[in-house]
């Protein structure tokens, strides 16, 4: 494989920021393009939980070498348990977090399989007299994605990057650049651009099994210890977010790259109000609501590394991508420089032209 000296990478989010840095710590003359600002796009609105509560080793894997990198890089990470629990009523759900929980503990993972009345003990501020069966992550936590990216961005700079925000990145060739006005060939392209890579690369004749989804999230003023939760029965999750509650659900999956402008939907508002009611017994108003892209493929796991010859992408995250980005980075820049990729992300391994809809909302599948 010929020498890579000099790399593109096209998108400012957790995964090319990180990617740019990793790739200039390792002497590589490295360009970033980003079409707004760092952390404008996902990346930005983002919910900032990361665990490392999966069943296959690969996921464990990549999401406990993730986390132990936000301990390093993150100043705004901090340990928080992630809880899995459903409610009376829901065999289904339970059944299926007691299966995870055992396969998750066959497998190392720190988790433990709980009742109600246990996980209240532990967590007084739930709402727990309902809940038939529990499982608690322990190597888990939350962190502030715009400030990780930024720092992902700084650190790249600061290692010799170039980034250019403000800067619209297409491609004339799968090594060829287009931007301000101007062309420049590199020895390798990676396009790291959330919704928007598959429109890219498709400029190349490069087709991507990729679709969107739009998921929504609002923050409220709630000074109340809690873990990170995914009801299963109710399909929502929240997480602790400075002095107030972070809480999601709500997935519209009939949209377009281009579809989303930032705005929550009332009726979306409105649940999270009675969310909040349902988990912590508690009425809250709401201080931001806001929406945001994400990107899935048929199988759930993301299209990463090479589409051609000198080209690479970077995406498919089904709402996974920060939590992943500091191990997924590290991988790719070694890839990128000629070494393994993570086998199962090959994006080669559909055709691109897959006709699927993404799996509405959270999913114990996720897991």
């Amino acid at each position: 494989m010929p020498a890579i000296d000099r790399v593109a990478v096209i998108g400012g989010g957790a995964i090319g920021t990180t990617l740019a840095g990793d790739l200039a710590t390792r002497d590589v003359d490295v360009t970033l393009f980003e079409r707004e600002s760092v952390a404008s796009g996902a990346s930005g609105r983002a919910a900032g939980i990361c665990y490392d509560a999966y069943t296959e080793r690969r996921d464990i894997a990549i999401a406990g070498r993730a986390i132990e990198r936000f301990r390093e890089f993150a100043d705004s990470f901090r340990p928080v348990p992630y809880v899995l629990l459903a409610r009376e009523g829901d065999r289904e759900q339970a059944s299926a977090i007691e299966s995870l929980a055992e396969r998750m503990q066959g497998r190392g993972v720190d988790v433990d399989l709980v009742d109600g009345a246990t996980l209240g003990w532990e967590f007084p501020a739930l709402v727990t007299d309902d809940v038939e069966r529990a499982a608690v992550a322990r190597n888990a936590g939350v962190l502030d994605p715009e400030s990780f990216t930024e720092t992902m961005a700084e650190r790249a700079r600061e290692a010799g990057a170039t980034v250019q925000t403000g800067t619209e990145a297409t491609l004339a060739d799968p090594r060829t650049v287009r931007a301000g006005g101007t062309s420049e060939r590199f020895d390798a392209v990676v396009v790291a651009a959330g919704p928007s890579t598959k429109q890219i690369v498709a400029e190349v004749g490069v087709d991507l099994a990729l679709e969107c989804y739009r998921a929504q999230a609002l923050v409220t003023r709630l000074d109340i210890d809690v873990p990170t939760v995914f009801d299963a029965t109710n399909h929502y999750y929240l997480r602790p977010r400075g002095s107030g509650i972070l809480l999601g659900d709500g997935v519209d999956i009939d949209v377009g790259p281009d579809d989303d402008h930032g705005e929550a939907d009332a009726a979306f508002v409105e649940s999270g109000r009675e969310h909040l009611d349902t988990a912590l017994g508690v009425e809250a108003s709401v201080e931001r609501a806001w929406s945001g892209l994400c990107t899935a493929t048929p199988d759930r796991d993301p299209l990463v590394g090479p589409v051609e010859a000198g080209l690479f992408v970077a995406t498919g995250w089904h709402g996974h991508g920060l939590m992943r980005a500091p191990a997924v980075a590290e991988r790719l820049a070694t890839q990128v420089l000629g070494g393994d990729g993570i086998p199962g992300f090959e994006p080669t391994r559909f055709a691109g032209d897959e006709q699927f809809e993404p799996v509405e909302g959270v999913s114990l599948d996720d897991s």
